[in-house]
């Protein structure tokens, strides 16, 4: 029979190879895990335009064909030279006035202009983030996908549900005076004077996950404020930018 000092190297020999073997495996397989992400994230920015992108081979040219990014401060300046799809919400969120607010503009096949913005927030046991998407009087919403990273299966993990996403189409995100965000989620037969065009049943069960994921819509919005009335106002970072961008993606889609 060996003896432990013998068990005992054997063992530490298996479980070093197997760190090693894992980590290489790791490794190679991070270009992948890499690619697979950003494939979700343009994903999720279309589907929140109401895109089909059941077809995975077709998604990086559609995205590439549709898609304008931009990148906004919070005074509504667009700042040049910078790649919103490689933005993360959550970092910039920390930044304060310094922070870059990722855009994306779809334009459909009858010539609407969708302006669709990233989300991020908190719900009961981790992060919750998505996508909201805007048509161009920036306050009828056009579509929204939302996903979390622990919330409860068949409670707040219906957030990332169709049943729960479709609600927001055609729903007001402000009032009239356009000071504050109106739409809410809120608890189903709660607020029952809140206007139906303000309001979207929340998920039975999930009170704290419908609380965050309100917040997170208000909250992130309203960072987008100023940009709203630049372009509504015709500034020349705002309108005037967002034709020259389609214009020149335009001419890029005829050169490929």
């Amino acid at each position: 029979m060996h003896n432990n000092k013998y068990t005992f190297i054997y063992a530490a020999i298996i479980t070093v190879i197997a760190a090693v073997l894992l980590a290489l495996a790791a490794e190679g397989l991070r270009p992948m895990q890499e690619v697979n992400i950003r494939l979700e994230k343009k994903a999720n920015i279309l589907s929140a335009a109401r895109v089909d992108v059941s077809d995975k081979s077709k998604l990086e040219e559609l995205y590439d064909a549709n898609v304008i990014e931009l990148v906004v401060d919070k005074k509504g300046n667009v700042l040049e030279g910078e790649r919103a799809f490689d933005l993360e919400m959550k970092d910039e969120l920390a930044k304060g006035d310094d922070m870059r607010l990722p855009l994306y503009l779809y334009e459909t096949d009858e010539g609407r202009k969708v302006y669709i913005l990233p989300l991020r927030g908190m719900g009961l046991w981790g992060p919750i983030w998505g996508f909201i998407s805007l048509e161009d009087d920036f306050n009828t919403v056009y579509g929204a996908n939302f996903d979390h990273q622990g919330e409860t299966p068949g409670l707040g993990a219906e957030i990332s549900t169709s049943e729960f996403s479709d609600q927001f189409v055609g729903k007001q995100i402000f009032g009239d005076e356009r000071e504050s965000v109106q739409l809410k989620v809120v608890k189903y037969g709660t607020e029952p004077n809140r206007p139906s065009e303000h309001r979207v049943d929340g998920i039975s069960g999930g009170t704290i996950t419908t609380v965050g994921t309100s917040d997170m819509i208000k909250n992130n919005i309203m960072l987008y404020q100023n940009y709203f009335e630049s372009v509504k106002q015709g500034d020349e970072d705002g309108a005037d930018e967002i034709e020259e961008e389609i214009e020149q993606a335009e001419e890029e889609a005829v050169e490929m």
